[in-house]
């Protein structure tokens, strides 16, 4: 096992949802977390959200690391170099980079047909989601190539065989997840594990459930502890260009969510357990 202690982290879109979840959880384990975002307490969010980084930040710090709040628009690619230069001058390494900055819920995501869909909203997810995720390990790269072991992982939504509803978000996923692919091909060399992690349906800031649905969820630790495990496995390599599920990674690790599951309705529902998932790869 490595020590999260002595690891230092990027965290990005990380002022609300998943993000803030895995960014609080690294936390608990001690780890320094640059924390990434949009949204400040200087400024408002695209989507009218008051969670900032810098709140995300202290909860970091209350759980027992050091959390350091970043602004950054990641479709940006000097913004995003900026953040890499200042962790490179500050710490002189990067252990782990949790790429979960996603653009696109400025439009309802809605499951229209495909000939009703809004170019605009496609345009959103590509530059905010994909590209995104591409600027920042370019420009993460050199950091992590010189730092050698590190982690990287690509929060995505788990779409192997099973259509998500939303050509857009269904394909623009599906290309996230083929980015950790690309990235062991290159950066394995040195020392690089990338990864997609998948999370089921998380209960988060903007969703306004009824019970039942709610009931349906996970929380947003329960991702957070799928990424620290990971993060904290001296032989991760082994896992490398692949898409996982947090169910899966419950599983092998043997953590659970806070309320003490391995799992959750939502993927009972949808028969993916992680025997069906092994049984696919």
């Amino acid at each position: 096992m490595r020590p999260l202690r002595e690891q230092i982290a990027v965290v990005t879109g990380a002022s609300r949802g998943g993000g803030r979840g895995i960014a609080r959880v690294l936390g608990s384990h001690g780890a320094t977390v640059y924390v990434t975002g949009r949204t400040t307490r200087a400024g408002t969010s695209p989507t009218g959200r008051p969670e900032t980084i810098e709140d995300t930040a202290d909860e970091v710090t209350a759980a027992g690391g050091n959390g350091i709040p970043v602004a950054v628009d990641h479709t940006d690619a000097d913004q995003v170099r900026d953040l890499f230069d200042r962790v490179r001058r500050e710490e002189g390494r990067l252990d782990l980079l949790v790429s979960n900055a996603w653009g696109g819920y400025e439009m309802d995501v809605g499951g229209d047909p495909l000939w009703k869909l809004d170019l605009a909203h496609l345009d959103l997810m590509y530059t905010a989601g994909l590209r995104a995720h591409i600027v920042t390990i370019q420009e993460a790269a050199s950091l992590l190539n010189d730092t050698r072991d590190g982690l990287v992982v690509f929060t995505t939504w788990a779409v192997r065989d099973d259509y998500h509803g939303q050509l857009y978000y269904d394909v623009i996923k599906t290309a996230i997840n083929r980015i950790p692919v690309g990235v062991a091909y290159h950066m394995g060399e040195y020392g690089v594990t990338a990864v997609a992690v998948s999370p089921g349906w998380m209960s988060v800031e903007h969703m306004n459930l009824t019970e039942n649905e709610e009931a349906q969820t996970e929380s947003v630790e329960f991702v957070g502890r799928g990424v620290a495990a990971l993060a904290s496995d001296a032989d991760v390599a082994r896992h490398t260009g692949k898409l996982l599920t947090v169910i899966e990674l419950a599983g092998e690790y043997g953590f659970t969510d806070v309320n003490g599951r391995s799992t959750s309705p939502f993927w009972e529902n949808k028969g993916w357990l992680p025997e069906v998932w092994n049984a696919q790869d």
